[in-house]
């Protein structure tokens, strides 16, 4: 079988780059162009962007006219861009792979409508660790009674625009689906003041920002007298690269829809 061939979107940035560079280490799969936003990195070669010699392809920003020559487009930038790359993959019939964070409900629903059409593999965090933790937090949630609440503490980096991370939410999720419960309504995501005691039920979370932290996430289970913890700490951010990678060769293949990395990691029936 030849080469999967991907296109990295936000290829500038910093994820772009770690995407960039783990393409060019892993087996199966090449670098089918790199698109920026219009600026100043707009013509540089992706290749030494990235920290490897350059590879001939430039950044440009259209992704358009790269799609017919890919066989996907793998996607870390922003809620408004991951609409359009998902309508593009959707209008191609191609493999869409989007780790973005911030998304709406709105969002969302139409990420669902695109994934009519395209193969759409989404997650606010593509790590093999969280997505284990994620379903040892549902097991968990589900096996414990409500005498043990639930909070949600995350760290990232003081350049982080979203709070809570998209990471916590999907903690958070996890959570309220083994507890049977709409996270919805009941999500304390800030605490100030004067706030009474805690309710029964909800599903708290702290986001801390600072320095460098690529991204802390940990769920506790506090009941009188004993605490559980689960603990995932990413320190480098090219799992979150290999991870995709591996989600678009799972995507080869398979029917357009919307798929989690649960399905790719075989977690759903965990």
């Amino acid at each position: 079988m030849p080469d999967m061939r991907l296109i990295v979107v936000g290829a500038g940035g910093r994820m772009g780059r770690m995407l960039v560079k783990t393409i060019a280490e892993t087996e199966g799969v090449a670098l089918a162009g790199a698109v920026e936003q219009a600026g100043g990195l707009i013509g540089q070669d992706s290749g030494v962007l990235a920290g490897l010699a350059a590879n001939q392809l430039p950044l440009v920003s259209d992704a358009k006219p790269l799609i017919a020559d890919a066989d996907g487009i793998l996607d870390f930038t922003a809620p408004a861009a991951t609409l359009a790359f998902a309508a593009l993959c959707a209008e191609a019939g191609k493999i869409h792979v989007a780790g973005t964070t911030g998304l709406s409900a709105e969002d969302e629903a139409k990420l669902k409508t695109f994934a009519r059409r395209a193969i759409i593999v989404r997650s606010p965090n593509m790590s093999l660790g969280v997505n284990l933790m994620a379903a040892l937090v549902r097991r968990v949630a589900a096996t414990l009674d409500d005498d043990f609440d639930i909070e949600i503490l995350e760290m990232h980096h003081n350049r982080k625009v979203d709070a809570p991370s998209g990471t916590a939410l999907l903690l958070g999720a996890a959570a309220a689906q083994g507890r049977g419960i709409d996270l919805a309504k009941r999500k304390i995501a800030a605490r100030d003041g004067h706030t009474g005691a805690r309710r029964t039920g909800d599903i708290g979370f702290a986001s801390l920002r600072g320095g460098s932290v690529v991204g802390d996430h940990s769920v506790i289970f506090a009941a009188p007298g004993e605490r559980i913890e689960l603990v995932h700490r990413a320190e480098d951010r090219g799992i979150y690269a290999r991870s995709a990678i591996k989600a678009a060769l799972w995507a080869r293949g398979k029917p357009p829809g919307l798929y989690s990395m649960a399905d790719v990691l075989g977690l759903k029936s965990f």
